[in-house]
């Protein structure tokens, strides 16, 4: 999911609108930019620019940045993302979604907004958990 969303986030959240997933520098590693390009389906931006900042495997620990597009320069000012996974002894793991958000001076307050991109951002996980349950092997 971290390192391979380009490939994997068309495939499993293709009802969110994403047509795809560009690589626009680096591997998917640490530094990593990539473009999620959305459909006209989407009336709210066409794509959203990310930088990977934080990629620790021991801690499962996974933070990026929006750096350009989605609501940038429109509302907010900055937009921080930090995921943690946490195993579980029965199997399998619980997802952390932090997000950190500044809002630009004089945009209205988005409470109501945050209470429903919280909403949306979990049925993409959810998503994502059911297509990687369906496919098993993808990443194994």
């Amino acid at each position: 999911m971290v390192k391979d969303g380009h490939n994997l986030y068309p495939k499993a959240l293709h009802e969110f609108h994403i047509s795809s997933v560009t690589l626009l520098h680096g591997d998917g590693g640490v530094g990593t930019v990539r473009q999620l390009n959305f459909t006209s389906a989407n009336k709210d931006f066409s794509y959203i620019k990310e930088r990977l900042d934080v990629i620790d495997e021991d801690k499962m620990v996974h933070k990026y940045a929006a750096i350009e597009g989605g609501s940038l320069g429109k509302k907010l000012s900055a937009l921080k993302f930090e995921l943690k996974f946490v195993r579980r002894e029965e199997g399998g793991c619980v997802l952390t979604w932090i997000c950190n958000y500044e809002t630009l001076p004089g945009a209205p307050d988005g409470e109501a907004r945050v209470d429903e991109i919280k909403k949306m951002d979990d049925a993409m996980f959810r998503k994502i958990e059911q297509y990687l349950i369906s496919n098993p092997d993808l990443y194994c």
